[in-house]
């Protein structure tokens, strides 16, 4: 099905006399099922609808986050999402009051590689633009793009310069930069495309602090030169947390990793309701196998699990343990070794997927390549004790943040995560992605408007194939190229697991759990919630082909319920 710009539910959600009303919410966009867009005139009414918001939540608001022109509301079902989006029209948004998080200084060394190109951009030259940086006080609007890493705008546009044209692959933790009207430093080594103009030896993100972020929305920073910086100490291990958080487990009972196959992470349900921080949800991209395994042993939904991919993880019991195998159809051997004393010899059985079974003392469990699907959930009653970091146990590749990968030797204890005495039953799972072409539901938008009819066209018109580069941020698809109808840059805005981004090479990224919290590449579509987990089982080199929700239809005005992004049943998988 082709998307048509009649059908963006935008024309149903917008009213035109609030265009040029500053005070007023201008329009509000739909992103996927569960998601709106507001978009406003300017930074000052982001920073008092934000401020709003954090206020007096909206019935059914899960997360806030306010970009450049837009902020973007996360609510707790569609319907709640269509509710939010009527109420944010017909608010009007009083000047914020000015948030007094505290004043930042940032001893900063102005030395940057670009520093005399922001010279000869703003006519400044270098000591010029040295002056205009340290001698105004730059406030935190909003975090994106990584923990710790927030957009500050100043008291004057002095210092507006572009981005550059060609972003640097790797930028140096600690690096103090300028794009647009902001200013930042970044907390970690990343790519990016900032004019730099000096260093800092300043921790912008410190997980052992009570506040992780140095400079959160509200705070107020100043910069001051320094001819030198103390250079930050190594970072901390993504893991670590303070120990009151820490759990209680017991010592040597758990499975100890013999390989962790290609890629193995610990993973749980995530951490919500951290964008202010720069923070996304992460946890396990497939959260219905997720789900099931815990069920199986007997734990809470949202305990911590191994999530590996394309099969070979290997681990032995230490001490007798109840595991399950979730999502992935897969061999499951279990080897008992040879006992030298008993002289028996080694004996082997295999295990079936999405049932419990018992892995005692000493026995290995082996996973085998995936029959279907990409992605495998194993269980262990309890959980897996890992540290929790924001609430959550969970790896975030993008950030940093959650346990690190898992490795040979390294042994994980089984938590108290329990919360039944039995375990399940066997339970009869999904059709997962194999040979054909799997069909993905998107809801369009919210930046659809950014391509002609013949893309919008092609994007639900062909196949497009996973490629090699793909990983938990997001899903990179060969095909042929769209083409926008817009030129110029999309001010960075908030983005969410599902959204179908599209760079300037014309070819999608569809972002997963670890996707970045803004972006400002425009967004087409956005996967309906309830396939992520369909979208997360497509292997490298599977196809997948989108199309319009079958539930999507133009909303009512006048409408209470209008269906736009209502969720269309049950995952689908085809070949057409």
């Amino acid at each position: 099905m082709a998307i048509t710009k009649r059908e963006t539910p935008v024309a149903s959600l917008a009213q035109p006399a609030n265009a040029a009303r500053p005070g007023r919410v201008r329009s509000v966009r739909p992103v996927g099922t569960r998601t709106v867009l507001a978009e406003l005139s300017g930074l000052q009414d982001v920073l008092a609808l934000q401020a709003a918001l954090f206020e007096a939540p909206l019935p059914g608001q899960q997360d806030v986050l306010a970009a450049a022109e837009t902020v973007m509301v996360r609510a707790e079902s569609p319907a709640a999402a269509r509710r939010i989006g009527r109420i944010l029209l017909e608010l009007d948004l009083a000047a914020p009051t000015p948030q007094d998080g505290g004043l930042v200084v940032i001893d900063t060394v102005y030395d940057g590689e670009d520093l005399a190109e922001v010279g000869q951009l703003t006519g400044l030259g270098v000591e010029g633009v040295i002056a205009a940086h340290c001698d105004q006080t730059w406030t935190v609007a909003f975090a994106g793009f990584a923990p710790g890493f927030g957009y500050m705008v100043g008291e004057n546009q002095a210092l507006e310069v572009p981005r550059r044209s060609s972003p640097r692959t790797a930028v140096p933790a600690g690096s103090v930069a300028l794009a647009g009207n902001y200013s930042a430093v970044y907390p970690r080594r990343s790519p990016g495309g900032w004019q730099l103009i000096g260093r800092t030896g300043a921790r912008m993100w410190d997980l052992d602090r009570p506040e992780p972020a140095l400079a959160s929305p509200g705070h107020r920073v100043r910069f001051r030169a320094v001819r030198d910086v103390v250079q930050m100490a190594p970072e901390p291990s993504a893991s670590a947390a303070p120990e009151a958080e820490r759990p209680v487990v017991e010592a040597g009972s758990g499975l100890r990793v013999l390989s962790p196959g290609i890629h193995s992470l610990i993973e749980d349900l995530g951490r919500q309701g951290h964008s202010a921080l720069g923070v996304s949800a992460a946890g396990a991209l497939d959260r219905a196998s997720l789900r099931r395994a815990n069920r199986l042993v007997g734990n809470a939904p949202s305990a911590a699990a191994i999530e590996t991919v394309s099969g070979g993880l290997k681990v032995q019991a230490v001490g007798d343990q109840v595991l399950a195998v979730a999502g992935a159809p897969s061999a499951l051997s279990v080897v008992t070794p040879s006992d030298n004393g008993s002289g028996e010899t080694e004996r082997q059985r295999t295990v079936p997927v999405a049932s419990p079974f018992a892995l005692l003392d000493g026995e290995i469990l082996t996973i085998g390549v995936p029959e279907a699907g990409f992605r495998s959930y194993l269980a262990i009653r309890g959980g897996v004790a890992a540290d929790p970091v924001l609430g959550s146990r969970s790896t975030d590749t993008m950030s940093g943040i959650g346990p690190a990968p898992l490795a040979a030797g390294q042994l994980l204890p089984a938590g108290g995560e329990a919360e039944s005495g039995v375990v399940g039953s066997p339970e009869l799972q999904p059709d997962y992605p194999h040979d054909g072409v799997t069909v993905l539901d998107i809801v369009p938008g919210p930046r659809a408007d950014w391509f002609d009819q013949a893309s919008l066209d092609s994007l639900c018109g062909q196949d497009w194939t996973v490629k090699p580069e793909s990983n938990r941020v997001g899903m990179r698809l060969q095909g042929t190229p769209l083409q926008r109808s817009r030129t110029g840059e999309l001010p960075s805005e908030g983005t969410v697991a599902g959204a179908i981004q599209m760079p300037p090479e014309g070819l999608p990224v569809l972002f997963l759990a670890d996707h970045p919290i803004t972006g400002g590449y425009p967004v087409i579509g956005v996967v309906v919630d309830h396939q992520l987990d369909l979208a997360a089982q497509v292997p490298i080199g599977g196809s997948i082909r989108f199309r319009i929700s079958p539930e999507y239809t133009t909303p009512n005005p006048g409408a209470n319920e209008a269906p736009a992004g209502e969720p269309a049943g049950s995952p689908r998988k085809g070949s057409n």
